[in-house]
Order: structure tokens, then sequence, then C-alpha cells
């Protein structure tokens, strides 16, 4: 098909809500390691991955290879029966998983993996409230949807799902116009107060992203999760951690975005850049917790064995290659082009991230502060005009979000930065 075909059959049978980014959207043909090519031959350096999806480069040989070899031996067979690939994975993810987290639950996305998580919690405590996060996303189901704190992801004729939500530790906007470290982490302490006052004083869990993703890249304050971890734990709950985003050393030096605020999860959710793009999620506990889910489950994707040998090829190569510390490194040194932008343009009101997991937000003003969502569009524009992929999120739809391959090179970090430099400009 030509670009005008494939846009025209999008428009006649995908749902609209599937929306894509640029004024012309952006017909991929294929791509390769950190670049991208579309359907015209244009090339493009990828600093979106698929919504910190792609983890190793795309079509990268050592986990495609094994995808393949696994395609000629056996493709399906459901949670009803077993191999080698799924249990090989599960016991993998145990090895890197923080404290006493240790049975897995495979899905084929986050959104599962996030309904596994606050269902099991729900029959271990045998409490039914959830507190999530303002600026959170979980998912597309209805109770993640449910959980999700931005009104343009929720509409769905949501149902009541015994949800509350507690403002998030979004220091840039700050809910209570307080400033860090002298705010004392109020946020993190107000979590009782949301629990006494909006709640029946006993619940299931809470569930975080350690970055809010979609949000805009918030990066909660050191201390925020210890406190609030066992704010929740005292009042009868679980801590979830949604590494959705920030697992498998997106984050850099760690395997889990948790493990930065030095906290031991009742249990992690995660999917996206596990398996480098193939489809999975997967929820991990400890084994009581695990074990007090009652009645028959069954998963008919979940844990499929083509999957499971692809995120197992990813998690392998990702610990061979150290590649959470390149993510550190190369992370370090996009982070300092990033900020020297902000020095050169006013527009730029707030640069943070973690890693590889960077982004910025802009303003029309920083004293006001007042969000520039349509410069963002521009400038999403531009950069692709000049050759670079970027992603954006916020409630306001004014927030850059930048997750390239971990493996990428400090020369790749450099040149996204000049790209950016010369967008702006060009705007």
């Amino acid at each position: 098909m030509t670009k005008e075909e494939i846009i025209r059959k999008k428009r006649e049978f995908i749902f609209d809500c599937a929306a894509t980014y640029y004024k012309e959207p952006l017909v991929v043909d294929h791509a390769k390691g950190q670049y991208v090519c579309d359907i015209e031959g244009r090339q493009y350096l990828d600093f979106f991955g698929g919504i910190v999806t792609v983890s190793v480069g795309h079509a990268n040989e050592k986990v495609t290879s094994k995808i393949k070899a696994q395609v000629d031996k056996v493709s399906h067979t459901s949670t009803a029966h077993l191999t080698e690939a799924v249990v090989a994975l599960a016991e993998k993810v145990a090895s890197i998983a923080p404290g006493r987290l240790k049975k897995c639950y495979f899905t084929n996305s986050g959104s599962e993996a996030n309904e596994v998580a606050v269902m099991t919690a729900r029959m271990f405590t045998g409490n039914s409230e959830v507190i999530a996060l303002r600026h959170g996303y979980s998912g597309h189901t209805q109770l993640t949807k449910s959980m999700t704190g931005m009104f343009n992801w929720r509409r769905a004729g949501l149902v009541p799902q015994n949800v509350v939500h507690a403002p998030g530790p979004y220091c840039y906007r700050c809910p209570y116009g307080l400033t860090y470290p002298s705010c004392d982490l109020h946020c993190a302490k107000d979590i009782e107060e949301v629990i006494k006052t909006s709640t029946t004083g006993s619940v299931a869990a809470m569930l975080a992203e350690t970055i809010q993703g979609a949000g805009g890249f918030i990066v909660p304050p050191p201390g925020y999760f210890k406190i609030v971890a066992n704010i929740v734990r005292n009042y009868g709950g679980l801590f979830i951690s949604d590494e959705v985003q920030t697992g498998f050393g997106r984050t850099g030096k760690k395997w889990f975005g948790i493990e930065h605020w030095e906290v031991e999860p009742d249990m992690m959710t995660m999917a996206k850049g596990m398996a480098n793009g193939a489809p999975v999620g997967c929820t991990i506990t400890r084994p009581e917790i695990a074990d007090a889910y009652k009645g028959f489950t069954i998963s008919t994707f979940g844990g499929n064995p083509v999957t499971a040998v692809a995120a197992k090829a990813t998690i392998d190569l990702i610990e061979e290659e150290r590649l959470m510390d390149n993510a550190e490194t190369v992370g370090r040194r996009f982070r300092q082009g990033l900020e020297g932008l902000k020095e050169k343009y006013p527009v730029i009101g707030d640069v943070r991230g973690m890693g590889l997991m960077q982004g910025f937000e802009l303003v029309k003003d920083r004293k006001t502060k007042e969000p520039a969502s349509e410069l963002t569009n521009q400038l999403m524009e531009r950069a692709r005009a000049n050759g670079l992929l970027i992603g954006k999120g916020g409630l306001y739809g004014n927030v850059i979000r930048m997750s390239p391959p971990l493996n990428i090179t400090g020369a790749d970090a450099d040149e996204a930065v000049r790209i950016l430099d010369k967008s702006f400009a060009d705007l």
C-alpha cells in the first residue's frame, strides 16, 4: 500500500480513539537499532521507542533470532500447559526482582498486570479500597482507567471501582504550593489524611508508578515512597510499584525504578520494555500474597512461549551488556544537554527524569507556568521534520517525553539534543 492508502484505511477501519501523532501520521515501514524508517524511505532517530518499550534496539538479532527459533518450535499453549520458556522467564524475573518478590503471573499488557495486582491485593487483605495518584496512568481497562488520574484518559463511562485519588508528588506544580525540601514531604504524609477522610480506614493497596509516565515523567522526591509505603501498610494495605515504564534498567543503575527509593514493594507490575516490543505483562509478588488469589483463572495469551522467550532474551541482553549502566552514563550526558537547552530557551520550564527516561515541560512563562500545549505539538512536528521522533505527555499535553533504546551511544544523545536545538530555533 501507499502511505495515503494506509492512512485512509486507518480512518475507515480503526477506532478514531486510537489516535496517532502528527498532523500527517508517520507510516513506519521498518526499523533497526535506534532508527525507524517510514514507508517513503525517510530515516529517523527514535527517541520514544514505541512509548518506553524498545529496550535493546529495533530488530536486535540477539532477541529476534530466539523469537524465530521458538516460533518454529511451538508458538502457543496458553496457561493450561507448561513450557520451559515460561518457567525460565519467571525464574529470571524473580532473580532480579527486589526483596522477597518471587511468584509471577504473566499477562499481555501493563493494564492487565495492574488488574491482577489489585485483585490479588483485595483477596489477600480482605479490603477493597485502592489509593491511586493524580497524574498517574494505569491502563485501558475499566479498573485501570478508574485508577488513572487524568481526565482525558478517563472518558469511558466509568463505573465505581472503590478507587480514591491522592495528590501526587509533582514538585514542579506542587498541589500544596510548597517547595522541596522545605515541604518536609507533605505530599507523602498527606496520604494518611486521604485514607482517614476518603476511605473506610482500611485499604487494599496503593498502586503508584515510580515515575509517572503519561503524566509527564513526574519524578517523586527522595524519601517519598518510604513514607507512603509505611502509611499504606499501617492501614492494612499493600504497596504496589508500577514498573511498566520504569522497569528493566530504564532509570539507570538499577533494574527497577523503586530501587532508587530503597523500598521493597509488596508487589510489582511490569510490561513494555520487558520484551523489547513483544506484548507482555507481569505481576510479581511474595508467595503468601500470590497464594491468596483464589478461584480458577486462565490467560489464553499470558506466558505465551514466543513472548516469554522474547522477554528472557531481552532481560539477558540487558544484564550481559550492563545496559542499565549505559542508561545511567548516557542518560546523564543527555540530561546535561537538555539542561543546556533550558538555559537557552525560556519556554522550557522544567527538565526531569532518570536514566534514559528524560523529559521537559514547556510553558508560556516560567513565572506563571502556563502550559504551552500548542508549542509542544509544533516542536514535535519540527523535530520529526528534522529527523527525530519524540513523545509527549502531561495533563495538558505540554511535556516532551523521551525514552530511547538503552544501548544508544553518547553520540546519539548529542544528536538528539542538536536536533531539538535546531527545532526550537526553527520555531
